[in-house]
């Protein structure tokens, strides 16, 4: 009889074989055992079996199948440690289907079989994401639901549930596996409107994924890619013999599962009924512009009332600590643009939709900075002339909403602290020409209007962008000023040098120096400038609406001329180099004349970025002249300017000097005057 230790020899033999891949010695050592291929090896209970499933070796696993005797055939149920049946680990791979075909052959139970999680086999190839292996156990269980009325309590849409509510189409979007959940929810329709364990249905699920639909993301050279590629396999472009492009695939992937995504939220929209039930979008509440007196009884009741309405069932609020938003709140938060689109193209009048906290989709969408989505409500006249007058259950209208702004909010691009100030600041004015003129001083229940929540939220930025200003123009200073320092000194060390008896330079009558005269001049005079101008915003009181034009321009004013000395310096080099070469000078002085371009070309590349965000500063500078002569452009100026000089003034022509008489229809002068022109 086989002591302790042999039998734990032999585990080990065939535990490192079973790693190794080693399938004849697995089962010649199977053999040793009295339970065969169902011999537990692990300390998790797992038998030879399981591990020979668990790591995927097929063949090996029909093998070991063929060697289990009728005697033990009742053993093929023994579950692991975690309760997980050999059936359990084959629904992790569709490279396991015809192991757990033949699996099925032999022990029928195991398609009924849960683990400790409350999962069967076909849940879990729900779980995995395994198409194939999933349609083969669903027809499994189909097949068996019609010929066998004691199916899990006589019920077989337990298979596809857990006790905890979660099915397997919730659980096919949390993994991203999109194709599947397709198929899932159009054969099982009712699963669509099934709520998981927080109370959310498959279509709030898929809102919540906002990478499942991120086609626009990444840099510019991904985005091409990501236009040319084909979601169908391609096998002439992905893969050429053992040559595979990796960039190339993964796009395509990424593709894929956008495209699939799209379409399965396409499905889940038409069949979800959650824009029926919404509160009223005309409000009860009066404007108020002041902090005095007491809230009317009427306007308490009517609170009350409604977060009385609100609050969910007894036995939910044990359960849900947070009410799950409809899905079209959940795409504005998430910034999910194509589900948002489509959820109004099928239901436009969903947009009028209010929340438990009674906002409007515009509130979220200011809240969490979503503009796209903002952009496209904005666009939608007729609502809209209803949903700016909305203010929320804590009196807040949709200009609180920009002060509002989510703690864990991180812009899609990294700005710095004061850009992201200008940004929210030109939100600020943008949102106020929107919303009506009565409520623009409207104070909510903190006691705040719009303006000073949105000064004391902003509080902590505006130090931030303090800093980073002071710094920046600091840091900018100093390179402008050792720019200027390097063409003063270039000016008096004239390349060739001077003539020792009259100090006229050697070189001056060559093209090229006139060219070097030049351009250290301007590099010295932009250099000098941009000090000016970065020292005056090291100056400035920043004061917060100073953030929103002043400070950035001149900002941008500042880093152009610093651009432009720079630029100016590189073809003064330039044209030193060229001189040398003429004057045969050593090459030794012209390879380090040459270098200097490197560290110059480098510093103008990183300032790039900041000055393509800070060039956007001209826009609205450009706005408001267009909107103050939105009327002129072009010749019309100078027909502007004339046909005002004649209804200015009149000219009289007389034996008299000419004397222009101020027009008092025009621009009414305060007292008469006359003015003669000599």
């Amino acid at each position: 009889m086989a002591s302790m230790a042999d039998y734990a020899e032999d585990s080990r033999e065939i535990y490192i074989a079973l790693m190794r891949e080693e399938e004849n010695k697995v089962l010649q050592l199977c053999e040793k055992f009295q339970d065969g291929p169902l011999h537990v090896i692990t300390i998790h209970s797992d038998t030879v079996l399981h591990m020979a499933t668990y790591s995927k070796q097929t063949n090996l696993v029909l093998n070991l199948l063929t060697r289990v005797s009728s005697d033990h055939i009742h053993k093929m149920a023994h579950q692991n440690g975690v309760g997980n049946t050999i059936l359990h680990e084959a629904a992790t791979s569709d490279k396991l289907l015809p192991a757990a075909i033949e699996m099925l052959r032999i022990a029928p139970q195991l398609l009924n079989i849960c683990n400790k999680f409350d999962e069967t086999a076909l849940y879990r190839a729900a779980r995995f994401g395994k198409l194939d292996m999933f349609k083969f156990l669903d027809d499994e269980v189909n097949r068996i639901c019609r010929t066998v009325r004691d199916v899990r309590g006589g019920d077989c849409k337990a298979f596809y549930q857990k006790k905890n509510n979660d099915t397997v189409l919730h659980t096919s979007i949390v993994v991203e596996e999109f194709a599947l959940a397709l198929f899932i929810a159009t054969k099982y329709e009712y699963l669509v409107g099934k709520r998981d364990r927080d109370g959310m249905t498959a279509l709030q699920l898929l809102v919540c994924n906002r990478s499942a639909f991120k086609s626009k993301g990444g840099r510019y050279f991904k985005r091409l890619i990501y236009s040319c590629v084909s979601i169908e396999e391609d096998t002439n472009i992905s893969t050429k013999g053992n040559w595979e492009v990796p960039l190339w695939e993964a796009i395509r992937k990424e593709k894929e599962k956008n495209v699939m995504a799209l379409r399965l939220a396409k499905f889940l929209i038409t069949k979800d009924t959650s824009w029926r039930t919404t509160k009223r979008v005309e409000d009860q509440y009066e404007p108020k512009t002041h902090e005095y007196g007491e809230e009317t009884s009427s306007l308490r009741e009517e609170i009350e009332k409604e977060n009385e309405e609100q609050k969910p069932p007894r036995s939910m609020e044990t359960t849900n600590k947070r009410i799950a938003e409809t899905p079209l709140f959940l795409a504005t938060k998430s910034g999910c643009v194509e589900i948002f689109k489509e959820i109004i193209q099928l239901y436009p009048w969903a947009v009028e939709h209010i929340d438990h906290k009674g906002r409007t989709v515009l509130h979220v969408a200011i809240k969490y900075r979503q503009i796209e989505i903002f952009k496209i409500v904005e666009k939608m006249e007729v609502p809209m002339r209803r949903l700016v007058r909305k203010i929320d259950h804590n009196h807040n209208t949709i200009l609180h909403m920009v002060g509002k702004k989510r703690k864990d909010h991180m812009p899609q691009e990294m700005q710095s602290a004061a850009l992201q100030l200008r940004k929210d600041m030109l939100l600020f004015e943008h949102v106020k020409k929107i919303c009506p003129s009565h409520l623009t001083k409207h104070i909510n229940s903190d006691g705040h209007t719009a303006e000073e929540l949105f000064a004391r939220k902003n509080k902590k930025l505006c130090h931030e962008a303090k800093e980073w200003l002071k710094r920046t123009a600091e840091h900018c200073s100093l390179v402008a000023v050792l720019i200027a320092t390097v063409a003063f000194a270039a000016a008096y060390t004239i390349p060739g040098g001077p003539n020792q008896k009259t100090g006229i330079p050697l070189l001056l009558n060559q093209p090229f120096f006139a060219v070097f005269t030049m351009t250290d001049v301007l590099s010295l005079t932009f250099a000098l400038t941009s000090v000016i101008i970065f020292l005056s915003i090291l100056t400035s009181p920043f004061r917060l609406k100073d953030f929103k034009q002043s400070l950035p321009q001149n900002l941008m004013l500042g880093i152009t001329f610093l651009i432009f000395s720079v630029s100016m310096m590189m073809l003064a080099f330039a044209a030193t180099v060229i001189l040398m070469i003429h004057n045969r000078e050593q090459w030794t002085k012209i390879a380090l004349y040459t270098a200097a371009f490197l560290p110059v070309t480098i510093f103008a590349l990183s300032y790039l970025p900041l000055y393509i965000s800070l060039m956007k500063t001209l826009n609205y500078s450009i706005k408001k002249i267009t909107m103050i002569f939105p009327q002129f452009t072009g010749d019309s100026v100078v027909s502007w300017a004339a046909n005002s000089f004649s209804h200015k003034f009149k000219i009289t022509n007389s034996s008299k000097p000419t004397q222009i008489e101020t027009s008092s229809s025009t621009c009414p002068p305060k007292s008469k005057a006359s003015h003669t022109l000599v």
